[in-house]
């Protein structure tokens, strides 16, 4: 199997390629990318934190909170709320409870708030449902067990934004460990047609207290309500490495392993589901990212993908841990693991119920009720 010669992506994915001193298209786009935006001159960005914080603060000067932070536990949320904190801003802090968070997780989420003195909602799942859409996934065969955990992050953002008119949410998504990540290891986040399908032949109850998100609804509350994703990780030096010993030293942060171990379900899917399954190790993913972004060396990241993607007693006691608290047995858990890898795209998808319907109705559709919405002073009126 082919491996880039400057990262450790390789031929797992089937979008690679390499030019011909054998680099591969990841660390050719991200060089290109990165020096437009996170590798410009520090004046350069430090500038455009400024007037984006600025702009925060005029949009939300009249409320109690001027943004939402949505806080899981992890290294990008944490320094997020500490960075926010320094910038002056008045979070609301979400976090979403899907039953999953490991011990560690809950006790940084505690911390951060406590020392930052931040208010925090607690946005908790209805477990039955949840695990019932999560069980539909498993049955299903599909790559992306994740969809319906970050689609529902998501829409508990926006709701909770709506509900107390806040109109910016800033995230923790960034260029600098985060852009390398093949299509074809996971799904769209927000097709929601392709979630009520595969819920629809493999759940057992009803979707009815869910926070669902789709394209359309989406679309409403980001051009209808106005409300805006700000990712101010992007316009700072952010280093991965130096980042966990400051908040580790002015938050009490405690690490917790790989990236996004900070929930019990995401490490099995990660370290588990994926690579036995799929035969993908996101770790070739987020270790590469580290590499372009001048943290480790290739070497480094080859001797780390040496090792288990965790202890394998660990992976041993989470396989029965995930099959107790979806109700199956060892043997029906098993027999599932073993299944053909399915395609999502087999069960439907939102993109081929949206060219059934005429052009000009999906805008009328959708941009009509915005402007109804706007004369009539419903809706808020486009941020300059």
């Amino acid at each position: 199997m082919i491996q880039c010669s400057n990262c450790v992506m390789d031929e797992t994915t089937r979008q690679i390629s390499f030019d011909e001193r054998g680099v591969c298209n990841y660390c050719n786009s991200f060089r290109r990318i990165a020096k437009q935006t996170i590798f410009r001159p520090a004046e350069e960005k430090r500038e455009e934190l400024e007037r984006a914080v600025a702009k925060i603060k005029k949009i939300g000067a009249k409320r109690k909170y001027d943004c939402i932070l949505g806080l899981s536990g992890g290294v990008d949320s944490t320094y997020l709320a500490y960075l926010a904190h320094n910038l002056g801003l008045r979070p609301l802090c979400v976090h979403f409870d899907n039953g999953w968070n490991s011990e560690i997780a809950v006790k940084n989420i505690h911390n951060i708030v406590e020392t930052l003195n931040y208010d925090l909602h607690t946005f908790v799942m209805d477990w039955e449902e949840f695990k019932d859409i999560q069980v539909a996934y498993f049955k299903a065969s599909v790559l992306d067990l994740e969809v319906p955990t970050d689609q529902f992050i998501f829409a508990a953002l926006y709701e909770t934004a709506h509900k107390h008119g806040i109109r910016t949410i800033i995230s923790g998504n960034n260029l600098a460990t985060e852009f390398v990540l093949p299509f074809d290891w996971r799904y769209n986040k927000f097709d929601l047609a392709n979630l009520k399908q595969i819920h629809k032949k493999y759940g057992t109850g009803k979707l009815k207290k869910l926070p669902k998100l789709g394209q359309l609804q989406r679309h409403w509350y980001e051009v209808a309500l106005q409300i805006k994703d700000v990712k101010l990780l992007n316009l700072v030096e952010y280093k991965k490495l130096e980042i966990k010993k400051t908040i580790t030293e002015k938050l009490g942060w405690q690490d917790y392993g790989g990236k996004h171990y900070e929930s019990v379900f995401t490490r099995w899917y990660q370290g588990v589901y994926l690579p036995k399954k799929f035969s993908i190790d996101k770790r070739k993913a987020h270790l590469s990212n580290l590499i372009l972004n001048g943290e480790i060396t290739r070497e480094q990241a080859q001797e780390e993908l040496k090792k288990p993607t965790y202890d394998p007693l660990l992976q041993q006691e989470d396989d029965e841990y995930v099959a107790k608290k979806w109700g199956l047995s060892q043997a029906e858990f098993n027999a599932i693991m073993e299944r053909t890898p399915v395609a999502h795209e087999t069960y439907g998808t939102s993109e081929a119920l949206k060219y059934r319907i005429p052009f000009f109705l999906f805008r009328a559709l959708t941009y009509l009720p915005i402007r109804m919405g706007r004369i009539l002073k419903l809706i808020p009126a486009p941020v300059a």
